[in-house]
């Protein structure tokens, strides 16, 4: 510094420091050999704290205002200095602007991806960015842990340390959480708000506080992705609903085949099938099928018992319904065929089946 500078200096009485940076988050005030006039004005701006440090000493904190040093004003520096001599000429201080606003839009991101063990899905690699709000709120622990001597402290010089934390503590939370893969994305905002309050408690450690934390996204593989809308879906949907859209679009793409001959004729028929296939399923009451018809040469008769239907029974069957007093003469039985339900003993080849009914005895009616 030149001798003109030192003059210069010798006549400024006002220290103060406005920011056009908006990334300075420390600017030590520079003087000629650091000396500061009896009853200089000290301004601090709103979002400011002044420090005085004192041969390497931290000395008086000056919270945003004017302020005139003098000795009734600066009881640490005046306790330091012992000023037997009274506080009328310059003394040697640094003052250091700390900026306390907001700083916004600090992101972060994952650089390597973060390997979980999902309970569905078992290992996959996620990766997650977003962006945090940091601000100071001790700006003695601030010099002393981060900025130290450093005349022009900013954002960038500690952007990649705070970045590497919020990385290490996200990976924790994630693990810890215990969340299924298909909760990330709708659990962000709690996942934010108690990495928020996670974070903050470490960030004090540097006399910084953590204002906002916000998690924008939490990325994983494709394949996975897939998997978990699927699933969602299952849920969701109506599956009869579902198969008879598919029906219907399949009858129309078959229709619509441009194969020929054949392959309209194979495209026609595949439409029919799939026609009588969905026309069954929509069907209301449709009852299951009764099974493959009966061998040829055997019986199979349906019986009323008891006012319910029953069967179908073979021969064998027949007898044994009969030896139970179950058919009867008068049972109505049918089969496949029969226009309608008639008495056994009106069927030939049932009636013949039937027990010889045995007279009655002497003497009764």
């Amino acid at each position: 510094m030149g001798l003109w500078d030192k003059i210069k200096g010798e006549f400024i009485d006002v220290i103060e420091w406005t920011d056009s940076s908006q990334d300075t988050m420390v600017y030590r005030f520079e003087r000629h050999g650091n000396e500061i006039k009896n009853g200089a004005k000290l301004t601090v701006r709103e979002s400011q704290v002044a420090v005085l440090v004192n041969e390497g000493k931290f000395a008086d904190v000056y919270e945003p205002g004017l302020h005139t040093l003098t000795t009734q004003n600066m009881p640490i520096m005046t306790t330091l200095n012992s000023w037997a001599h009274g506080f009328n000429s310059p003394f040697k201080a640094e003052v250091y602007f700390v900026n306390t606003k907001n700083f916004t839009d600090q992101k972060w991101g994952t650089k390597n991806p973060i390997t979980i063990n999902d309970p569905r899905f078992g290992f996959f690699e996620i990766r997650s960015f977003g962006t945090f709000a940091t601000r100071v709120i001790d700006a003695k622990v601030f010099l002393k842990e981060v900025a130290g001597t450093d005349g022009h402290f900013t954002t960038d010089e500690i952007a990649n340390q705070l970045r590497s934390l919020v990385v290490s503590r996200f990976t924790d939370v994630i693990g810890e959480s215990g969340l299924g893969a298909e909760s990330f994305a709708g659990k962000t905002d709690e996942l934010s708000l108690f990495l928020q309050e996670k974070l903050d408690q470490e960030f004090a450690g540097y006399g910084l506080k953590v204002t906002k934390f916000l998690i924008e996204n939490i990325s994983m593989p494709d394949e996975i992705k897939k998997e978990i809308f699927e699933l969602s879906r299952l849920g969701k949907i109506n599956l009869n609903e579902l198969t008879r859209l598919k029906t219907a679009k399949a009858i129309g793409d078959a229709a619509n085949n441009p194969s020929g001959a054949a392959g309209a004729g194979m495209g026609m028929g595949m439409g029919f099938a799939m026609a009588q296939q969905m026309a069954q399923g929509m069907a209301s009451g449709a009852q299951p099928s009764a099974g493959p018809p009966p061998i040829p040469g055997q019986l199979a008769y349906f019986v009323a018992v008891e006012g319910q239907q029953a069967g179908p029974f073979d021969a064998v069957a027949l007898k044994q319904l009969n030896g139970e007093g179950k058919l009867s003469p008068d049972t109505l039985v049918w089969k496949q065929g029969m226009a309608s339900w008639q008495k056994a003993s009106e069927v030939g080849e049932v009636a013949s089946l039937l027990s010889a009914m045995p007279p009655p005895l002497p003497g009764k009616n």
